[in-house]
């Protein structure tokens, strides 16, 4: 129900120019998160799905076997892959990393958010914890024997986070009092770990307005001595989907806890934990369209209807192959993107890819859900939550709306359009370049050219489908780089050729949408 292992390694190491390491080997780390994901993740997704994680006398109960699964996804070394060996990590490198999620999530998306997080919480310590943090709080979440979080969102905050309003009270031995109420805090509460490390936002009491005024704090759920810290579940939510992954409403009560990063730059160190996140939510868009890929394709292989299966009908075909499709684009811009996370490409594409593949996963889902026709709205058939689950990648983590606003502002505007330029310069000088993609780089360039010019409102109102014309077009190159290699997989070159061919022309009605916004959508009169 995975992506085949060896078809990604080639991927990273034909198509984005993979090379730290051999193309066995990489393969061979790819087979075993893909055996471990379906061995012994897969089989707890239903169960997850259909009990959940309950809220119980102020403790959170998870699904049986998820604790279990933890303790050996732990201790076979999947949470600290990428993590420096200092701290008993495994020093691999972060793409890699990341393609390792992919089955992870595909095979149960609601665990994956677990080991995801503290990942992620172990990237923001090894960049901007202090040389003692480090020697003190990465190698138990190196080694999974803790957990980590990211507390950012507050309830009269929402995504703007200029508004938090926990504050930060410095205790007499140099550590801080952090009280306040954070909700959508994923894996907040639970006992699959000995500890959970919360990466908490918070204003210190001389602290600036607005997000200039943020600090950073390493908040424990227990204390040193075993103790427990000022933090408590107060409820988790009742959702659509991953309802095996608590969401929790945390209160802090002057919870100990100590400053990561100088004061009042708790953005600019919390954007390695969330650049981190951001890329690891595309991954999971991509997981949805693969693993819901593969149960249409099985379901359609098996139906028989007009003399025969359903996947010999032309209509479904389209819809399957379109899920492939996205699922291969989705998974090169998210590892091309994470390949160049240091660098200004990197920058440019990290909310590209966070908002375009989650869109995907939604659609491939949704497909996935059609392809079952009457059975996919029945639970028991498993499409109905892959599409419910998934449905909460393109708001969590920034939501897609803010990726777009991002793209125009941090990677067209600032900049006057010299990155995003300097990636259409290169798509324009690919020697396998067609014409179908030379149009498209040209839609793109007048598209970003008309940007620079609008009205400010104009501008906002064209940037989610300027956002989904970027993505699909730098996918469409990617799938152009397998097209060229005469020994790619066959189903991937099957891929990228659809994805070439019937996806690629999205972009010219997208680009066509957002350069002629009507009134309705830049005025600031009330919707009726």
């Amino acid at each position: 129900m995975t992506a085949p292992p060896a078809e990604t390694a080639w991927l990273l190491h034909h198509v984005l120019g993979f090379e730290a390491m051999a193309e066995a080997d990489t393969a061979a780390v790819l087979q075993e998160a893909t055996r471990t994901a379906e061995g012994v993740l897969a089989p707890l997704d239903r169960d997850g799905d259909r009990i959940g994680s309950q809220f119980v006398d102020g403790a959170v109960v998870t699904p049986p076997g998820f604790h279990d699964a933890y303790r050996a996804y732990a201790e076979a070394g999947w949470v600290g892959i990428a993590a420096n060996p200092d701290h008993g990590g495994q020093g691999l490198p972060y793409v890699l990393a990341l393609a390792a999620f992919e089955p992870v999530s595909s095979a149960n998306m609601a665990f994956g958010l677990c080991p995801m997080l503290t990942q992620d919480a172990i990237a923001l310590l090894e960049a901007h914890g202090s040389p003692d943090q480090q020697a003190r709080l990465l190698a138990p979440m190196v080694s999974g024997r803790w957990a980590g979080t990211m507390c950012l969102t507050e309830p009269q905050a929402g995504s703007d986070l200029a508004g938090v309003r926990t504050r930060a009270v410095p205790d007499a031995d140099g550590r801080f009092r952090v009280t306040g109420q954070k909700i959508f805090i994923t894996w907040g509460e639970h006992g699959m770990t000995e500890n959970i490390l919360h990466m908490v936002l918070a204003r210190l009491p001389d602290a600036p307005e607005g997000s200039a005024g943020i600090s950073l704090f390493a908040v424990p759920k227990l204390l040193p001595d075993g103790a427990p810290n000022g933090v408590r579940c107060l409820s988790i939510e009742h959702k659509l989907g991953i309802h095996a992954s608590p969401t929790c409403v945390m209160g802090f009560e002057q919870a100990l806890g100590e400053l990561v990063g100088p004061a009042n730059r708790g953005l600019p160190s919390m954007f390695a934990m969330m650049n981190a996140a951001r890329l690891g939510v595309a991954m999971q868009g991509v997981a949805a369209a693969e693993r819901s890929f593969r149960r249409a394709t099985d379901f359609a292989g098996g139906r028989e209807q007009g003399g025969g299966p359903i996947m010999q009908h032309p209509d479904v075909r389209r819809m399957l192959w379109t899920q492939r499709a996205l699922a291969l684009g989705g998974r090169l811009l998210t590892l091309y993107a994470a390949m160049h996370a240091e660098d200004a490409r990197g920058q440019l594409l990290i909310p590209v890819a966070k908002a375009w593949c989650t869109d995907a996963g939604v659609e491939a889902a949704n497909l996935g859900v059609q392809v079952h026709g009457g059975m996919g709205y029945v639970e028991e058939t498993g499409a109905a939550q892959h599409l419910r689950d998934v449905r909460i990648t393109p708001i969590y983590e920034g939501t897609n709306g803010i990726q777009a606003i991002t793209l125009l502002k941090r990677g067209l505007l600032r900049d006057q359009g010299a990155a995003v330029a300097a990636l259409l310069e290169e798509i324009a000088a690919a020697d396998y370049a067609s014409p179908a993609l030379l149009h498209a780089v040209d839609t793109a360039r007048t598209a970003a050219d008309w940007l620079r010019r609008a009205d400010p409102r104009a501008g906002e109102a064209g940037a989610a489908p300027f956002l989904q014309v970027i993505g699909t077009l730098t996918a469409a190159w990617l799938c152009g780089r397998v097209l060229a290699h005469g020994d790619a997989p066959p189903a991937a070159h099957a891929a990228a050729a659809v994805f070439v061919d019937q996806i690629l022309p999205r972009i010219h009605g997208q680009a066509a949408a957002l350069a002629t916004p009507t009134q309705a959508l830049v005025d600031t009169t009330a919707i009726a």
